[in-house]
């Protein structure tokens, strides 16, 4: 059934769940709308629907599956409280053998074909055969540490995880205006990115530009990387340019 509200359209899918790797595609026009369906494996939990009318996307039932991904990325939340709680070398230590862990469990994944318990329809289907995400990301968060400031690492790693977050998940929920050229980026999901980046840098930090730039840099960073994963990109990027106008704005007053 096809829920009206105001524009957008609600399409939930029963009887099939999803891996977020579609086993065949389904192409239909109905009226003057465009509907593109996903057939999927029965072995995953949420079906999936995308509608555009235009080149607008009314609104897809993917976003479950997006934002049963970003529940995740509260554990970027535990990292920085540990980082605060028992130091540098601890967090570093517990991140390296956790990353050891995940790199082991990542090997039987792609070389082996074998199918994670629970959260392996969390993978997109692009990291079908390659390190997922989280590999990435606690990559990221080991340098970060390792080099910045503990108030801008632990900025750069909130930013990465809620910040991505916010713009998946506004996008696709309230986006209407795509950026030419840039694949499914909408300025509605760049715009709640950067106010929220902007918040979590004002938390631990006080120098507004310093705030600014590293918010501005996550947001860019999210929105151009495409072959690259941003999970690695937006902690480093981030807290590269926010330790450089740490270190040279005293050099500019």
């Amino acid at each position: 059934m096809i829920c009206y509200r105001d524009t957008y359209w609600l399409l939930p899918l029963t009887g099939c769940r999803t891996t977020g790797l579609p086993g065949y595609a389904i192409r239909r026009m109905a009226g003057d709308h465009e509907v593109l369906g996903l057939q999927l494996s029965l072995e995953d939990t949420i079906g999936f629907m995308h509608v555009r009318k235009g080149n607008k996307t009314l609104v897809s039932g993917d976003l479950i599956h997006e934002l049963k991904r970003k529940v995740i990325h509260l554990t970027s939340i535990a990292i920085v409280l540990c980082y605060y709680t028992f130091g540098q070398q601890a967090t570093l230590l517990l991140l390296t053998v956790y990353l050891i862990a995940i790199l082991e469990i990542e090997y039987f994944r792609i070389e082996w074909g074998k199918k994670l318990p629970i959260v392996h329809n969390l993978f997109r289907e692009k990291e079908a055969d390659r390190l997922g995400g989280h590999v990435f990301f606690t990559m990221g968060c080991i340098i970060a540490i390792s080099i910045f400031p503990e108030k801008i690492a632990s900025a750069a790693i909130l930013m990465t995880t809620f910040g991505d977050a916010s713009a998946a998940i506004f996008g696709k929920a309230f986006g209407k205006t795509w950026i030419p050229g840039l694949t499914d980026r909408a300025v509605e999901g760049c715009a709640a990115e950067f106010i929220v980046d902007v918040a979590i840098g004002a938390i631990f930090l006080s120098n507004w530009l310093l705030i600014v730039v590293m918010a501005g840099t996550a947001t860019v960073v999210e929105t151009l990387a495409n072959k690259m994963d941003d999970n690695l990109l937006i902690p480093l990027f981030s807290g590269f340019n926010g330790y450089l106008i740490f270190l040279i704005q005293p050099y500019l007053n």
